[in-house]
């Protein structure tokens, strides 16, 4: 594989991990605006899906696929 290969995966990787974040920040907000009904249910919908998202978050495996599928850019291979 080419160094721009690795290069455009890179690059589609930092979008995935951007993407993640921006959906884990849509649901914080949604849940702290319209779902929590006073300041304790705010702190905590404020910090538990951002762990979660923390714990649950996805491997390399299928973020691999998922990024092959969109962009047609295949991980780098593994060097010993």
């Amino acid at each position: 594989m080419t160094d721009n290969q690795n290069d455009k995966y890179a690059y589609y990787t930092k979008v995935a991990w951007a993407i993640y974040a921006l959906i884990t920040l849509a649901v914080i907000a949604i849940l702290v605006l319209f779902v929590a009904q006073d300041n304790e249910e705010r702190f905590f919908y404020g910090l538990m899906p951002a762990a979660a998202a923390y714990v649950f978050r996805p491997m390399d495996k299928p973020f691999s696929k998922l990024i092959f599928k969109f962009t047609g850019v295949s991980p780098p291979a593994e060097s010993k």
